[in-house]
């Protein structure tokens, strides 16, 4: 038993020393490369007499020193003090056969005898399928309790620091304080557009891009904006903007022309031209425009933001933002705009490369063209980033004002020359799709547009049909949609998801955070798919429960991530890109059926091996249950009748 308790432990070392690889952690097993720590467990046998005792890893990530115990049994994690398990026992019993108090054990041997007052300590139980890993963070001051870990991921050179600060320390992230600004901000321009402007939802967006685009004009100055009659301000942003689409070179003609007819609002609306004598500034007795303030608060709060080389959709969030301050939450329209972590994860999924050529038919702000253009152009030699920006990015809009606010954002990002058109999807004839041989496929299709038989072709299904169909073959496609899609909302549907499998692969189903869109009230999944490659009946898919993926909702912010999102997301993608084993309530791999729901939770099944406790347990429930009927006068119940 001892020969096989020692094995399985074998098989957890070399499981948590790949993971301390795969994070690039520096560690060394059984002993420390640091001579004052060597030195120190030296002297800090288990057994409490003084002679050696070590880890079964010690690493070291910038300042912090990571401490490691394993045990091969997951009944061997953790022994509490107290019935609240808000405590460890320290007795030597429980340092010696429990991994999380070894752990810790050997953390404050290291904080008493060494200069290394940081320490993450690791309890580690079970194999890769099946496993626990549990940080706790140590220092002279005792220890902090801290959430399950799949993985290293956050305790790496470049993410541990962060870690720190938000999960021990309780810091706000300066990004969620950077993300709190920007709505701060979005709230106080929403505010003035609707008091000095009385611009309606839809129009306030659009003013805001027109004059962002003109800000990026060379030749502009807003010392220009003086309230002229005559050529009034909203004509010197018109004519700046023009100039701009001209010098980027927005091509083609006709959707520079359908941008320019959507900003005609700022030179044709009288309102926002005329000087209005609330709007001055301290040093000045003279009022100005409404164009010029809004243009003076952009240039100062926004611009470097909307601008910067990321992933993240700034115009979208203010489209979001308008619609919610107004009362709306934009699903009239089928309006849900995509977050930007996952745009991000649609690139990941797929592995995308500079070489795709990615189509989104449904672009809305352009959210996923910005997102895949950022990761093509990272991975770009230099030679291809002019073609990725000319010739691999395609979408299609139906909404004149979305259509040109995802315009903008391309122009802001430096591209001009993305393949965007102003359209109806479903009305695009496949073949003619399929001659842009379109590698990658991401939608967000609109929600709940199919009300009855006159509408039931715009359900998202349909979407989903029409979008692989006209992929180029082998295709990757993800898309995002309620979960209902996956079930089958109607008959028709479930005919289409058998069409789907009739032509096309299904790969897997991710079921998401429910609060992915907060506020909306749909549960999301992300679904990805193979163009023109017949589902196989043996064909085994992915279904993964990703509901815990680190983000949690923050009061008038709404949706952040938080450190624990790196790991999360990197188990994820170890999972469905490298096959890496998981727990069956995090993935389960099946074939399918297409009259099955798609979903996690309709193949989900136990996989953990029962403990001896919960066996007895069982028996004893039984039992008690039994010597109750007896009790009753029920005891026929249990009488043999055969």
């Amino acid at each position: 038993m001892a020969k096989t308790r020692i094995t399985n432990e074998k098989v957890t070392d070399f499981f948590i020393g790949k993971l301390l690889d795969l994070a690039s952690i520096k560690f060394t097993p059984n002993s420390s490369s640091i001579i004052e720590i060597q030195d120190a467990l030296k002297s800090a046998s288990k057994k409490g007499n003084g002679k050696a005792g070590f880890p079964d890893f010690v690493g070291k990530s910038k300042d912090f020193i990571l401490v490691i115990e394993d045990k091969a049994e997951l009944d061997k994690q953790v022994y509490y003090q107290d019935d609240e398990k808000k405590s460890l026992s320290m007795d030597a019993h429980a340092i010696i056969n429990y991994a999380e108090n070894g752990a810790l054990h050997y953390a404050n041997e290291i904080i008493q005898k060494t200069g290394f007052k940081k320490v993450f300590a690791f309890g580690c139980s079970g194999d890769e399928k099946h496993h626990v890993i549990k940080p706790l963070f140590v220092d002279e001051h005792g220890y902090k309790m801290l959430k399950e870990v799949e993985n290293f991921e956050n305790f790496s050179e470049q993410n541990i620091e962060k870690y720190y600060r938000e999960q021990v320390l309780g810091e706000t992230p300066p990004e969620t304080l950077a993300l709190e600004e920007v709505l701060k901000k979005s709230a106080e321009l929403h505010e003035a557009l609707r008091n000095y402007g009385q611009l309606g939802d839809s129009e306030k967006p659009l003013v805001v891009s027109a004059i962002l685009l003109a800000l990026q004009e060379p030749s502009f100055s807003l010392d220009a904006l003086t309230g002229d009659t005559i050529k009034t301000d909203g004509q010197k942003i018109f004519d700046a903007l023009s100039t701009y689409m001209v010098r980027v070179e927005v091509r083609p003609e006709t959707k520079k022309e359908q941008v320019l007819s959507q900003f005609n609002i700022i030179k044709d609306r009288t309102l926002l031209n005329q000087v209005d004598e609330r709007l001055k500034n301290k040093d000045s007795e003279l009022g100005k425009t409404p164009l010029k303030y809004f243009t003076e608060f952009l240039s100062k709060n926004i611009l470097s933001t909307v601008v910067a080389n990321s992933t993240e959709d700034v115009l979208g969030r203010f489209y979001g933002e308008f619609i919610r301050y107004s009362g709306g939450d934009g699903q009239t329209l089928g309006v849900v705009l995509t977050p930007s972590h996952i745009t991000e994860l649609f690139c990941d999924l797929i592995d995308l490369k500079p070489t795709d050529i990615v189509f989104d038919p449904c672009c809305g702000t352009g959210g996923f063209l910005i997102a895949a253009m950022h990761k093509m152009l990272e991975k770009a030699k230099p030679e291809e980033r002019e073609i990725i920006k000319k010739d691999r990015i395609h979408g299609i809009e139906i909404r004149e004002d979305m259509f040109s606010i995802a315009t903008t954002n391309m122009i802001l990002r430096g591209d001009g020359k993305s393949n965007l058109i102003k359209d109806d999807f479903l009305k695009q004839d496949v073949k003619k799709l399929r001659q842009f041989n379109l590698s990658v496929g991401f939608i967000n299709p609109p929600y709940s547009q199919s009300k009855g038989k006159d509408t039931a072709h715009l359900s998202e299904i349909h979407f989903i049909k029409h979008i692989l169909d006209s992929l180029a073959d082998g295709g990757r496609c993800v898309v995002i949609v309620p979960q209902s899609t996956m079930v089958g909302k109607t008959k028709e549907d479930k005919l289409v998801k058998k069409r789907i499998l009739q032509d096309h692969t299904l790969e897997g189903v991710i079921t998401l955070n429910k609060e992915t869109f907060y506020g909306v009230g749909t549960n999301p999944c992300i679904a990805i798919f193979t163009a023109h490659k017949p589902h196989s009946t043996k064909k085994y898919c992915k279904f993964i429960n990703y509901e815990d993926d680190g983000f949690i909702i923050r009061k008038h912010v709404g949706l952040i991530e938080t450190e624990r999102a790196k790991e999360r997301k990197a188990h994820l993608i170890n999972c469905w890109l490298h096959d890496a084993p998981a727990e069956s309530k995090f993935m389960v791999k099946t074939t399918i059926d297409a009259d099955d729901e798609w979903l996690h939770s309709f193949y989900y099944f136990n996989d953990e091996i029962p403990k001896d406790e919960d066996f007895e347990k069982t028996i004893a429930d039984y039992l008690t249950f039994e010597f109750s009927m007896i009790a009753q006068g029920r005891g026929y119940l249990f009488e043999n009748t055969l």
